[in-house]
């Protein structure tokens, strides 16, 4: 397990398409199929990650909540599943079954998308308005495996109620931390 920040690209990036097949359901999923009228969530996880571990309940917790608000949730997963056979589409089906996903959970075969986005680690959040540019990237909350600091998805969802009252959002943005994507 690898300490990896995320990127922290410019705000104001343009959220980059995709066509993706969803884990779940087995159908094509694009970013326009996603797209929240309030804004739109990419999330860059995986199955086997400690640190996605560690937030899923909440991750899954905020998207039921925030998707009644309109916003859009997907989940990518880019990493190379030969090396890593528990991000298999099968066992992210599964997983999403298990942690009862409300949104799409997509395999990125080629990582074209991950790359596209600049993702970095699991996970990754990259957050975008109404015209699907960027206006948040960074952390979930301060907590991380081991260090006693309760899951709140705190940052993620002052992100989230800044987009949805349109306020501006916080100048400081910490970067996610998480396992780095296995890229082949």
């Amino acid at each position: 397990m690898s300490l990896t920040p995320s990127n922290m690209i410019p705000l104001g990036t343009k959220a980059p398409d995709f066509n993706l097949i969803s884990t779940i359901d087995l159908t094509h999923v694009s970013l326009s199929d996603v797209r929240g009228l309030k804004g739109t969530l990419v999330m860059f996880i995986c199955n086997h990650c400690p640190f996605v571990i560690h937030v899923l309940d909440e991750l899954v917790h905020i998207a039921n909540e925030y998707l009644k608000k309109r916003v859009g949730f997907v989940a990518i997963s880019s990493n190379d599943i030969i090396n890593y056979p528990d991000d298999s589409p099968e066992k992210m089906q599964l997983n999403a079954i298990n942690y009862k996903f409300c949104f799409p959970y997509l395999f990125d075969e080629t990582q074209k998308i991950a790359k596209a986005y600049d993702a970095a680690c699991t996970p990754d959040f990259f957050l975008f308005d109404t015209n699907l540019e960027l206006v948040y990237r960074g952390q979930l909350d301060d907590s991380r495996p081991g260090n006693k600091i309760p899951v709140t998805g705190k940052d993620l969802r002052t992100a989230l109620d800044h987009l949805i009252k349109n306020k501006s959002q916080k100048k400081i943005q910490k970067p996610s931390i998480g396992c780095n994507i296995k890229w082949k």
